[in-house]
């Protein structure tokens, strides 16, 4: 499947939710230029509170795994389903549905968890922001305004 996905994921604890620390992690980019145009290919990009934000890239040869993202084959193009993890809170009851991308064609889709810490109990966050493409695409696709963004954001107290 010629599936190009990048993952870009932000985590921190309370201490960022509020002034002025949230207004810098709300800056921070929701994509990045990928590191090259080889099909298929996971780019990964972590930023922790922990590391100032700073971002941390991994890069896989293969589609993202399938219990973070379900992907089909049909008539020319991909059915793209974003899994939601089993461990986050709040529970998302009503989802949005699968997306079909044709060849050229990507799109942008965000959840946000809430997650306990096993050791302090303090809550954690974090914020997942999946920039998916179907075939060969520029290293800038990302960069550019999305053509279609799916929104799971949710409150998280």
């Amino acid at each position: 499947m010629d599936i190009v996905a990048q993952w870009v994921r932000v985590s921190w604890t309370k201490q960022s939710r509020g002034s002025p620390h949230a207004a810098r992690r709300n800056a921070l980019p929701m994509a990045f230029a990928l590191p090259e145009n080889r099909v298929p290919l996971t780019h990964e990009v972590t930023m922790h509170e922990r590391d100032e934000f700073q971002p941390r890239a991994s890069l896989r040869v293969g589609a993202p795994s399938c219990d973070a993202v379900q992907l089909r084959y049909a008539e020319e193009r991909v059915r793209v389903e974003l899994i939601p993890t089993a461990r986050g809170m709040p529970r998302r009851h009503r989802r949005p549905p699968a997306v079909r991308l044709a060849r050229g064609q990507w799109v942008r889709w965000q959840i946000n968890y809430r997650f306990t810490g096993h050791c302090t109990g303090d809550w954690l966050y974090r914020l997942d922001t999946l920039n998916i493409a179907h075939g060969p695409v520029p290293v800038e696709i990302f960069l550019t305004e999305p053509p279609q963004t799916i929104d799971e954001l949710a409150y998280l107290r």
